[in-house]
């Protein structure tokens, strides 16, 4: 009886994401994505790059090549993506540069637009083969959907999600989920709202901090089967 009801559950969060809103234009980043390619041409990206890609909290993080001088880090985050988006414009913002190592952030906006977290963790799963069919068996790291004051309804939402991200990257070597999800939290387990900037939904530069020390650590110590998976 068990079986039987996972996929059943499996499947009425599938429904759910074809019923919400229907997907965006990926088309509409066209202007972010040739911007990338302008700034190729006068600023040339480090050779095998660690790329950071996703949406506006990879975009917003501030200096983050500067903030690992001794990694070749290139930031490719352009604001309001979803993984979908990602997943179009993968050539041109990730496996153009032969990267060594990727780190997405993504899932936010997806759930904040209705999708589910079994369709997160699919996408999940499609990103990982692509980039490893594309650029080989390079480390692939999701840094966890952060809380936030904001998006507080979608607490749950998140936590599942990051379970359910956290399966996938099990199933692959050196694929691994970063927890920047709960040293969010404040002691009562909500959105820690002093990390936040003043809309209470991207990170503010106590947040920052927070991160840079948490994935600094990560790419300059731990291998990736190592590395903890968000709290549930």
């Amino acid at each position: 009886m068990i079986r039987p009801l996972l996929v059943a559950l499996v499947a009425l969060g599938l429904l759910r994401s074809l019923l919400a809103e229907p997907p965006s234009d990926p088309r509409r980043f066209e202007k972010e994505i040739a911007d990338f390619d302008r700034r190729d041409g006068t600023n040339p990206p480090p050779n095998r790059p660690i790329v950071f890609v996703g949406s506006s909290s990879i975009r917003l993080w501030p200096d983050l090549p500067g903030l690992f001088p001794n990694l070749p880090v290139l930031n490719r985050g352009f604001g309001g993506s979803q993984l979908s988006d990602v997943l179009f414009h993968l050539e041109r913002t990730v496996l153009r540069y032969r990267p060594s190592r990727v780190v997405l952030y993504a899932g936010d906006n997806d759930l904040a637009e209705g999708k589910s977290p079994e369709s997160i963790a699919a996408g999940f799963e499609t990103f990982v083969s692509t980039v490893r069919d594309k650029a080989g068996p390079i480390p692939i790291d999701f840094l966890a959907i952060k809380p936030s004051p904001k998006r507080l309804a979608l607490l749950q939402e998140q936590k599942r999600a990051n379970r359910l991200v956290s399966e996938v990257a099990r199933r692959h070597p050196d694929v691994s989920v970063i927890d920047v999800f709960s040293p969010l939290l404040d002691p009562h387990g909500e959105p820690n709202g002093t990390l936040f900037a003043a809309d209470r939904l991207h990170l503010g530069p106590a947040g920052y901090a927070l991160w840079n020390r948490v994935v600094g650590n990560h790419l300059t110590n731990a291998r990736p089967a190592t590395v903890a998976s968000p709290s549930p």
